[in-house]
């Protein structure tokens, strides 16, 4: 059996959360789930209907940490196999070599810097990195493509299966509707079935799934090397 990529292991565990959530919540809207009240649980009660919208509202949360977390794992493991490999600064493509510098002009000071570097050409890439200020509640299809483009591997997705990622956009406003108190939970669970929340995460799932697997191919063909260092 094939060892699972270091890739896929935060996210499958974090898919069949949201997969056992989702099916949560259809059983509570289809009413083969129900509250057992008192002492005994000799009261037999629905799900009150304010409950069942926050709880599917919750779902775009799950949904939006998913991404999220796939997005900054992945980015991660970029820079994880960069310092691994021992690359050197001058043999990173050159859109890697500005994010290197952009975070180090805002997240470093010269001291913490040095702290952390022996062999500056080596060391620069891994001390520069920090996951905290990778994405902040603004992950959908269109960063996504961007930060494709920026550390050069593919975007490119089968559209039947994911809708190149359009679900990540309704993720990503009502997360943020959410998390900034825009709307309340209610308001935004209550115009959405849970065979219509299923469908979302099958979307967005095979559109991750489809972007890592991108990942792991330019991992594996090191396309993270400046074209004109490569046969070096």
């Amino acid at each position: 059996m094939k060892e699972k990529s270091i890739l896929f292991q935060d996210f499958d565990e974090r898919t069949r959360e949201v997969s056992k959530y989702l099916m949560l919540i259809k059983n509570l809207e289809q009413g083969t789930i129900q509250l057992s009240m008192g002492v005994n649980k000799q009261k037999i009660r629905k799900i009150e209907s304010d409950l069942e919208k926050t709880l599917k509202a919750t779902s775009f949360l799950l949904l939006y940490n998913l991404t999220e977390s796939t997005m900054r794992n992945a980015i991660e493991i970029i820079f994880d196999e960069l310092s691994k490999e021992g690359i050197s600064f001058d043999k990173i493509r050159k859109e890697i070599k500005v994010i290197i510098i952009k975070n180090i002009q805002n997240n470093h000071s010269p001291e913490n810097l040095l702290n952390k570097i022996n062999t500056i050409a080596v060391d620069i890439i891994s001390a520069s990195f920090d996951r905290d200020k990778l994405f902040s509640g603004n992950l959908d299809a269109k960063k996504i493509r961007k930060t494709a483009e920026t550390y050069g591997f593919s975007c490119k997705t089968d559209s039947r299966k994911t809708g190149n990622g359009s679900d990540l956009l309704t993720v990503k406003i009502h997360r943020n509707d959410l998390a900034h108190g825009v709307k309340s939970f209610k308001e935004v669970g209550k115009d959405v079935s849970a065979d219509e929340l299923l469908k979302i995460k099958k979307k967005v799932v095979s559109y991750l799934k489809q972007i890592l697997q991108n990942i792991e191919t330019y991992l594996a063909n090191k396309e993270y090397l400046n074209s004109s260092t490569e046969t070096l």
